[in-house]
């Protein structure tokens, strides 16, 4: 339609926007610090130039790498020169590094540097305030992510083990702005609770900003506070965080600290075993010299000596059936005893054997008569005796008083 605006294709519009870039920096300059530096296994190397404002992806291909003196990682502030690229299968930019430069330390570096410092002079890191790991843990805390790869090796090692500890799970984050707090909640959490004898804080590998929590003060020094001894499995081998300096026992990786804890229980299982065989060992051995001294001895001693044995515990057994059978028969007496009492007590207390001491029951068709205010003039009533009894009729009942009572003829 005349004067309408062109219509772009995807294709298009990446591609004009690829070659005015191309053309307004044909060669630049970048300053900016290294993160997420991931050297790839045909020797490129990619990594992220950031500020703090803003990211930008980069490229290092093998032929410069290899040419070029710096060596690149996480947390080194830079000067990168290139070429800005678009890749128009992804719509995305980066800059193609032709060469790289330090400009300074990464604030980030120099930051955990002092960090670093402070939290070593104050003894924090001191070898001789670490905890040793129980002999034999039979209950274990594990601090990570719930649905990260740490927490599957984790129990992937201990459940393969023979003698495999209790486990609880205090899920946390392990990425983010609120994740140290977390952590350091958990860990004490897991001592006032005490959810485990020893404590693993675990995540997989990552860059410098995903390991931060692990840096942050207030992860270190709960684990510095913490009575129960922390396994730190943070990360890769290479990766060192101040979680780690600061943890009893520092392990390679989540696996490791795994390890760490069944490596004791599987030690004690096959300690058992072997006291076990050594126990079976010795009997046996007791046994065959005891045979051999049996075989070599003179037998009719011998049949002496077992002769009095077996009198001397025959003599035994005797005494001892006899102390319980006298026993047995104090104690039969005493029961019987006791039973005559309480029949005793229980025919006294029988309303036959209250009538017989000249007391009386008094009934009115068939209702007992507990007192004289239950009765009035005219009532008829009867009067049990032990032997016999007697009916009479109520004169007066008008006074709180005993009533008068008329008696009729004995039945």
């Amino acid at each position: 339609m005349p004067g309408s605006k062109p219509i772009w294709t995807v294709s298009e519009i990446t591609n004009a926007l690829k070659e005015m870039v191309q053309e307004e920096f044909p060669f630049i300059e970048v300053e900016g610090e290294i993160s997420n530096y991931r050297p790839s296994g045909v020797g490129h190397v990619y990594f992220t130039l950031k500020d703090a404002g803003a990211v930008i992806a980069a490229a290092l291909f093998r032929g410069r790498s290899e040419q070029i003196q710096v060596k690149p990682a996480d947390g080194m502030k830079v000067i990168a020169s290139g070429q800005i690229d678009i890749y128009p299968p992804r719509g995305t930019y980066q800059l193609i590094v032709e060469n790289l430069r330090e400009a300074g330390r990464g604030h980030l570096l120099e930051t955990l540097e002092e960090r670093k410092r402070k939290l070593a002079a104050e003894g924090l890191f001191d070898q001789a305030r670490k905890k040793a790991l129980p002999p034999y843990p039979r209950h274990v805390a594990v601090i990570t992510s719930p649905t990260g790869a740490a927490l599957r090796d984790i129990l992937q090692v201990l459940n393969r083990r023979s003698a495999a500890p209790r486990i609880t799970v205090l899920p946390t984050l392990v990425q983010g702005g609120e994740a140290a707090q977390m952590i350091a909640d958990q860990l004490r959490r897991a001592a006032v609770y005490n959810l485990g004898e020893v404590v693993i804080l675990a995540r997989g590998g990552g860059s410098l900003e995903d390991l931060m929590p692990f840096n942050e003060e207030v992860v270190v020094r709960a684990i510095a506070e913490c009575p129960l001894p922390v396994i730190s499995g943070v990360g890769h081998e290479v990766d060192v965080t101040l979680a780690d300096l600061a943890a009893d026992i520092r392990a390679a990786t989540p696996s490791a600290a795994a390890e760490l804890v069944s490596d004791r229980s599987e030690d004690l299982l096959l300690r058992v075993k072997g006291f076990r065989r050594e126990a079976a060992d010795i009997l046996q051995n007791r046994l065959s010299q005891t045979r051999r001294r049996l075989d070599r001895a003179d037998r009719p001693a011998l049949l002496d000596l077992l002769r009095s044995k077996l009198m001397v515990a025959m003599r035994r057994a005797d005494e001892a059936q006899s102390a319980l059978r006298l026993g047995a028969n104090k104690h039969l007496d005493a029961l019987n005893r006791r039973r005559e009492l309480a029949l005793r007590s229980i025919m006294d207390s029988s309303p036959h054997a209250i009538l017989a001491r000249g007391y009386a029951r008094i009934t009115r068709k068939s209702e007992d008569i507990a007192s004289a205010a239950m009765l009035s003039a005219g009532d008829n009533i009867d009067i049990h005796f032990a032997e016999d009894r007697a009916s009479a009729v109520i004169k007066n009942s008008s006074s709180p008083k005993t009533p008068s009572v008329e008696f009729l003829e004995a039945k």
